[in-house]
């Protein structure tokens, strides 16, 4: 069997009836910007499919336009935090925060490869439920209009126990009111997860904002951890392009000025994420007011965006940092001292991160090195089959297997490359 048809059958073992889980068992609910990427992975060779994977995300779209970072379709013990610890009283329930916001992308992807009747019709009826979910971005996350969102979970970064966390998490106390019986280091070996004093944190900050009663201005202003992700803001930026395209297909012409006026001002605000001593863009400390000095692949993501400015420098500590690991991207810096190869998004390589980064070099003019970031990405999956991460020293798939976003990167990148 082709590698292509591997990840074809990975999608269609993890799909549970309209909507897919990461992997089986570690991860058995539907995740939202897993979901991004697996839609565009369906969108290869089952458009209808893919449609299905963003309606059964949006049916746990909250009213005021959040889309959380989990949907719990079905009962699962596999799983923790479940809906009980978050509380949100909600058919079906979902935790209370959100994930990078990547759907936007994904369907206008989705819809470039549905082009006909029914995928105009699926997509009109799509689009306000992506563009309230912008403007929840804006209100809930940028309520002042800076141009930068905050994130107010680690989990919301997508990237949940990078070392770029650990001052902000230092804030936050350990105590929780919950009973945290982890289940990921059942299924995993637990030196390739994040430690139980970030999982103290990680439940304390779920207390908090349920005590708030999920209230998005109550949230904000109770969070101990709050930072502005140079990774989710550069998503966001690229999401709002695309839903710019959307908006003049599918909206009016007052919404699309709507999201043109967002874009200029993410556009500057992300250039100020720049640190001309690092020659990174760094995540901010909004609580301490101060940048997070640590490089990490999250910091190569304005690309995605479009933000040429810093694209050859940007390359060339991707050829720097390529020297020390026999595979780019490592998500932490290999020579900062909080490197961890096996760690979660303290040091492995992730796909979807891969993805992104080569979409971006590529759109800014950096082809050589965006071919080596997607034949590095390429070559891991080649080798070591659809694992959830790789060690960026030796290759090795580790995390969760038959890793269903793994597939749809495989699916991708095959794509790009006939």
């Amino acid at each position: 069997m082709s590698r292509r048809e591997e990840a074809r059958q990975v999608l269609r073992a993890n799909d549970r009836g309209g909507y897919t889980v990461p992997t089986d068992r570690l991860y058995p609910f539907q995740w939202n910007w897993d979901s991004a990427f697996v839609a565009m992975g369906f969108a290869t060779f089952d458009p209808a499919r893919a449609w299905s994977e963003i309606e059964w995300l949006l049916r746990g779209q909250w009213e005021d336009g959040l889309i959380p970072q989990i949907v719990f379709h079905a009962p699962s013990d596999d799983y923790f935090p479940g809906p009980e610890v978050w509380g949100v009283g909600r058919s079906p329930p979902t935790s209370g925060i959100t994930q990078p916001p990547v759907l936007a992308t994904a369907a206008r992807r989705v819809l470039a490869a549905a082009a006909h009747e029914e995928g105009e019709a699926r997509m009109a009826a799509i689009y306000p439920r992506l563009r309230d979910n912008h403007r929840w971005w804006a209100a809930a996350r940028d309520p002042h209009g800076t141009g930068l969102v905050a994130t107010l979970h680690p989990w919301e970064t997508g990237m949940d126990n990078s070392p770029a966390w650990d001052r902000a998490l230092d804030r936050v106390p350990t105590a929780t009111r919950t009973d945290i019986r982890r289940r990921d280091t059942g299924h995993v070996d637990p030196a390739f997860r994040p430690r139980a004093i970030d999982y103290q944190r990680f439940i304390h900050l779920v207390e908090v904002f349920c005590d708030t009663g999920w209230d998005p201005a109550r949230m904000l202003a109770a969070s101990p951890f709050r930072v502005a992700d140079v990774g989710t803001n550069a998503i966001l930026l690229r999401a709002e392009q695309d839903l710019l395209d959307l908006a003049i297909r599918f909206g009016t012409p007052e919404e699309a000025a709507e999201i043109a006026g967002r874009i200029a001002r993410m556009e500057a605000a992300l250039e100020r994420l720049w640190d001309g001593r690092l020659s990174h863009y760094l995540a901010r400390d909004l609580i301490a007011g101060e940048p997070i000095p640590l490089r990490g692949s999250a910091g190569f993501l304005p690309l995605f965006a479009g933000q040429a400015r810093h694209a050859a420098e940007l390359a060339e500590r991707l050829e720097e940092w390529g020297r020390s690991v026999r595979a780019l991207v490592p998500s932490t810096d290999p020579g900062h001292p909080l490197f961890e190869p096996l760690r979660y998004w303290r040091g492995p390589v992730w796909a979807v991160v891969n993805w992104m980064i080569a979409e971006g070099l590529r759109r800014c003019g950096q082809e050589a090195m965006a071919d080596r970031v997607a034949g590095d990405t390429r070559g891991l999956i080649a080798a070591e089959g659809f694992s959830e991460y790789f060690d960026p020293l030796t290759g090795q798939g580790i995390g969760g297997g038959t890793f269903s976003w793994t597939a749809a990167i495989w699916l991708l990148l095959e794509g790009e490359e006939a």
